[in-house]
């Protein structure tokens, strides 16, 4: 298999002509039946709750995150990681599946691309995954909308909650980028149109019935998430909860469904549940502790990925979803690429071809600072060199001296041109740690620290920040969560994905930078406290030239133009 430019295929290309085995034929791989599956077509099942039930009595295998130093333009490959890692370790007789979220279809559509991996580290059906899937993310966002529906009607049949139209929190919600949506006016036309109010939408991965569904694990957990989801405020300025208007019944049953794990199958047939998918630099960027644990009493290792950064999804897994899951990662792997640093270290996208060493170097600070902040944690990790095919021999070499010379265990990978082949020497590297392992997992703060202190943690130990700055509203919101009894919940940092900082154009390693906390959000259901830092978006916007603009069908279905 080569990876000259020639021969180079797209990876819907490579997707179109693998293979792919029966999901029933999948399943009997980790124990499963055909009657623990819900069939969606030939090649994609959810497992029933009867099975998930059944499982608990099995033992936890192996738990591997993968996590990556801060995005760029230049990829980092963290999900074909994932899933290369997956079949390199099935390729050495390891039992393992593979817990990866869903793509969303604003990004998709819009310039980020999915969430299936690449070349010959896939999962599959990837045009189904990317698309519409099993219906899990138009579910959600039906419930959210449905709750909006509710919200709007009780104020206009009467308001029995006295709930302040000016204080209704709960946003309606659409699974694309569309910025036009973010601020809008309900309720006009007339005393029979309702009750007009200003209103708005976030992305559907960013519904916090998204995070709920991630983070429940039975439908009564979920119906009793749902009811604590805070949807306003009355007149008198306390909170309105979904419970308080009786609802969370007919959500949970448009969830009912959504809420069961989604079981596929890589390229090389590893089995990979895919479920869930919130945001990193908005949510808790995890997929479905449902999956993660049904994965992990089903297999001996699993390999699972949190958003972006380790700044981000990784915190906010070690810190959110290992908390409320009552597991911990045995080892993690740290993905970086030669392009990536060259680009944190001042190297323009279109020169990456070029070799440059100063500015490798100079991008180093970034991967330092990663490595740093997972030291805290007390968990074992690997440096995953994902390699792409402009790298230069003498590149790749200062990396990996780099590496060894700061005393971390460093693979370089090639996954993508060879599927889990190209990954085996970092399956190996990671076995080694899980095995030699003596650090017992510790959270980053306390539950019992008051939201100021949490934040602050976060901030200064794992941003790297100076100080961090309170507009005169997230000072207020501080201590009104503190009295309402919120305080002893995690947080949930929302920051760009692009840097340490809460300045996207901060690339690198910035020094001596503030960051600003512009807002609180009360995410009760879910089980933290959103901190708006910077100007991130809830709703985010399509790029001049969308991907959307290349991608169409053919006469016999295939997908064209998707990544």
């Amino acid at each position: 298999m080569t990876t000259t430019k020639n021969d180079v295929k797209s990876d819907i290309e490579i997707a179109q002509q693998s293979i792919m085995e029966p999901i029933v034929e999948i399943a009997k791989k980790i124990g499963l039946t055909e009657d623990d599956l819900e069939l969606y077509g030939k090649y994609k099942g959810k497992i029933t709750y009867e099975a998930i039930h059944r499982l608990k009595e099995h033992d936890n295998g192996k738990l591997i995150l993968v996590t990556s130093i801060n995005p760029t333009p230049a990829g980092e490959g963290k999900s074909t990681v994932t899933v290369g890692l997956g079949d390199a370790l099935n390729q050495l007789n390891k039992k393992t599946m593979i817990a990866m979220r869903e793509p969303s279809l604003g990004p998709t559509l819009g310039i980020k691309g999915g969430a299936t991996g690449g070349g010959y580290s896939q999962v599959l059906p990837m045009e189904d995954i990317n698309l519409h899937f099993t219906g899990d993310i138009h579910a959600i966002s039906t419930a959210n909308n449905a709750l909006a529906a509710l919200i709007d009607n009780h104020i206009h049949q009467g308001n029995e909650l006295t709930i302040d139209q000016r204080r209704v929190v709960w946003k309606r919600s659409l699974d694309m980028n569309d910025r036009a949506l973010r601020q809008i006016i309900v309720g006009l036309g007339g005393p029979t149109q309702g009750v007009p109010r200003e209103d708005g939408f976030d992305i559907s991965v960013a519904s916090e019935i998204m995070a709920v569904l991630c983070l429940s694990q039975s439908l009564d957990e979920l119906r009793g998430r749902l009811s604590q989801m805070v949807v306003g405020y009355t007149y008198s300025k306390k909170p309105v909860t979904v419970g308080d208007l009786e609802v969370e019944g007919a959500l949970t049953l448009l969830l009912k469904d959504a809420l069961k794990p989604n079981l596929v199958q890589t390229i090389e047939h590893t089995p990979a549940l895919i479920h869930g998918g919130p945001f990193a630099n908005i949510a808790h960027g995890c997929n479905s502790v449902m999956a993660t644990k049904a994965a992990l009493k089903l297999a001996d290792y699993v390999v699972t990925e949190s958003g972006f950064g380790a700044d981000l999804g990784a915190e906010k897994f070690l810190n959110i979803k290992s908390r409320a899951a009552e597991i911990a990662p045995d080892a993690i792997v740290l993905v970086a690429t030669i392009r990536a640093l060259k680009m944190h270290g001042g190297q323009g996208k279109a020169d990456l071809k070029t070799k440059n060493l100063h500015a490798l170097q100079k991008g180093l600070s970034n991967l330092k600072k990663h490595m740093e902040t997972l030291d805290q944690f007390n968990v074992p990790y690997v440096v995953a060199v994902n390699r792409f095919v402009t790298d230069s021999a003498e590149e790749i070499d200062t990396l990996i001296k780099w590496c060894e010379n700061m005393g971390v265990k460093v693979s370089l990978t090639d996954v993508w041109a060879k599927g889990g082949e190209g990954g085996k020497d970092l399956a190996e590297k990671v076995l080694a740690e899980i095995e030699e392992n003596t650090k017992e997992f510790s959270p980053l703060y306390d539950l019992s620290d008051s939201l100021q202190s949490k934040i602050e943690t976060i901030a200064k130990n794992v941003y790297g920040a100076h100080e961090v700055d309170y507009t005169a509203k997230a000072r207020k919101q501080l201590d009104q969560f503190e009295e309402e009894g919120w305080g002893v919940l995690p947080i949930c940092m929302a920051k760009t994905q692009y840097s340490l900082s809460d300045d996207p154009s901060k690339l690198g390693r910035p020094l001596n930078f503030t960051i600003t906390i512009r807002e609180l959000k009360p995410k009760i259901g879910a089980g933290f406290i959103v901190a708006l830092t910077g100007e991130v978006m809830t709703m985010p916007g399509l790029p001049k030239k969308p991907a959307a603009f290349g991608m169409n069908v053919d006469d016999e279905g295939r997908a064209i133009g998707l990544f």
